[in-house]
This record gives C-alpha cells, structure tokens and sequence, in this order.
C-alpha cells in the first residue's frame, strides 16, 4: 500500500470514530438493557388495581383489594397498611405533598390519607365505582373517573367538596394532566381521548383511538404535549396532545393495562398482562420497540419512579383459568394465596 492510500485509508478511518461519536448520544440512550432487578413479597390475599409512587417521599403505593400497601421505594420494606376499604382502584397526590387520595370502587367514595401518618382524614361521595384518578395542579383539583357511572367527580382538595360532575361519552379508563390546566383520559368501550378543561369542567375534544381496542393506561409526554395510550390488540397510540393528530402505533405485548412516560431518556412503557414490559424509543420518529423484557404472567399494572428511572409492577401466582358460562363468558383464574409480589424493574 503506497503511502497516499495508508493516509487516506487512515482519515477515513478517523472520520467514521468521530462520526460516531457524534451519532452515538442521539441514536443510542447509552442505557443497558432493563431487567427484573429485585422482588418483594407483599403476601395477603385477593385482586389489585393501580400502583403509584409519591413523588415527595418516593414511597410506593399499591391499591390490593381492600388494602392500601404502603413500600419503601429503595428497600421494599412495608411502612404502612391502610385497612377497611371496599375495593381500591386508583392513587393520586396533591402538589403539595402532604395529603394523598383513592378512589374506593365499593364505597362509591373517594379516601383522603396522610402521607406523613398515613391516617384517613376524609371520605368523599363520588359516582358508581370510581376508578382512575388524579390530581390537577393548576386548579388545586382531584379528578375521580367513575366507570359506572360514566363521568367525572371534580373534587376542590382545600375544602375537599365535590364541585362539579363532568358526564363523559362512554366508560372512563386511565386519566393524564399536562399541569397546565388539561385534563386527558382514555374512554375504554368508545376507543376514545376525551380532553377536559380543569378550570371550565367541560369536554373540549374527543379524538377517535381508530384501531385501537379498548384503550386503558396513559402517559403523557408534557414537554413533547404527547399522549400515550396502550391497547388490547398490542398496540400502543401516540396522540398529539394539542390536536389529536395519530403520530404513530408502535407494536407492544399482549394485554396491556399501564402505561409510564421516562421524560429523561424519552422512553414509553407498557406492562402486559401477558409477562412483557415493553420499551418504546419516543426519540425517534418511527417509535421503535427497542425491549420486549419478560416478567411475569398478569403483571400488567405499573408504576415509574422519574427520579430512580426504575418501574415497578406487580402480580401474583395463578390457579386455572375457570370454564367459561353464560353468566361469566371471561372468569379470572384464582390467586393463589400469599403469593402477591413487586417485580422491581431498572438497570444493572
């Protein structure tokens, strides 16, 4: 090799490293794969809804029947119990970190707690069984989505009195706020986003989720103004949180029921009832499905903690399936008693 090719052979080579340092940070998160890093038993008996981290103190807390578990985010071990609900479904938090609220499914009502003592300090009427819920900053306001009843209680968290009742088109699912005065929520039976003004109580859009069955967990991307909703189907439906306009449908597992939002690396998630946890690269226009991570059968509801980046989801052990009947075509298999855990998901 004469010495004018050894030297551009040598650029190139130089010029293609740099290349790809520049190319690196922004195609690459520069993460190592997520995987199940720990497991706590919990114990106990009977079914389970949402899960939530407060984002003052970083506990985990887990709706479980008639229970609501309080966790220690770092460790796993159980702080605290709240007892004698009638069914829990969904957690939120008040901006101001001192008071904590449950939409009670069975009890028609909505529970404020402590998030110092964990005390219940209230019980507040709602619709037929509300189930998601959340709080709106901008307004001092909790919203509790009642699926029975097809509507929204609005609540004024500093007199904690029920200030409106918004009627929506169909069965609410999972609600989303932008913090800036916008409430969002999937409609399961309508395959639909109602947007919702906090500070008016009215509807101000409804946008059709087309192919999308049976919407249930939603995130939302506030700076990108993106929604995320997962579906039956194994699909999830990004949604221009201003105009509604489909952004794109990236392929998830089966029997989805959260979904979580990492603004840090731009990251969607979907836990799947049927043993996934699906990654999604937001960064990307095609939206890539960059993880499909294997967790456990019926592990579909979920949890992100922004400042650890880890997820934490949870199931239980299973018994078979009943047969199907008229008066119950889709029986659930029995849990198996003392079998309730946290699969804790993150990073080596």
């Amino acid at each position: 090799m004469n010495l004018n090719r050894l030297l551009k052979r040598r650029s190139a080579l130089a010029l293609s490293a740099v290349s790809m340092m520049l190319i690196l940070p922004t195609t690459s998160h520069g993460q190592s794969p997520y995987s199940v890093i720990a497991t706590w038993p919990i114990g106990g008996s009977g079914g389970w809804d949402y899960l939530a981290v407060d984002p003052a103190t970083h506990h985990l807390y887990i709706t479980h029947g008639t229970r609501l578990e309080v966790l220690d985010t770092n460790s796993g071990k159980t702080l605290a119990a709240l007892t004698d609900f009638k069914g829990l479904h969904g957690i939120t938090f008040d901006s101001a970190g001192k008071y904590g609220y449950t939409s009670d499914g069975g009890a028609n009502a909505v529970v404020v707690f402590d998030r110092t003592s964990f005390a219940k300090v209230a019980s507040i009427p709602a619709g037929t069984n509300p189930d998601g819920i959340i709080f709106e900053p901008r307004t001092n306001t909790v919203w509790a989505f009642n699926g029975r009843s097809k509507d929204v209680t609005v609540i004024d968290a500093e007199n904690r009195s029920v200030i409106a009742t918004v009627f929506l088109p169909g069965k609410p699912e999972f609600p989303a706020v932008d913090g800036a005065g916008t409430v969002f929520v999937n409609i399961e039976d309508k395959n639909e986003i109602v947007r919702l003004d906090a500070a008016t109580h009215r509807v101000t859009a409804t946008w059709p989720l087309d192919g999308c069955e049976s919407p249930s967990g939603l995130a939302i991307d506030t700076r990108g103004h993106r929604l995320f909703s997962v579906c039956d189907g194994k699909k999830m439906i990004v949604t221009d949180a201003g105009s509604g306009k489909r952004l794109a449908t990236p392929d998830i597992g089966e029997g989805p029921d959260a979904a979580a939002y990492d603004a840090t690396h731009q990251l969607a998630f979907s836990s799947n009832g049927g043993g996934t946890l699906s990654v999604i690269d937001a960064s990307k226009p095609t939206y890539p499905r960059i993880q499909a991570l294997s967790t456990a059968r019926g592990a579909r509801t979920m949890a992100f903690d922004s400042v650890n980046g880890r997820a934490y989801i949870v199931t239980a052990d299973f018994g078979p399936r009943p047969a199907a009947t008229a008066q119950d075509p889709h029986p659930r298999p029995a849990i198996a008693a003392g079998s309730f855990r946290v699969l804790v998901i993150g990073q080596k």
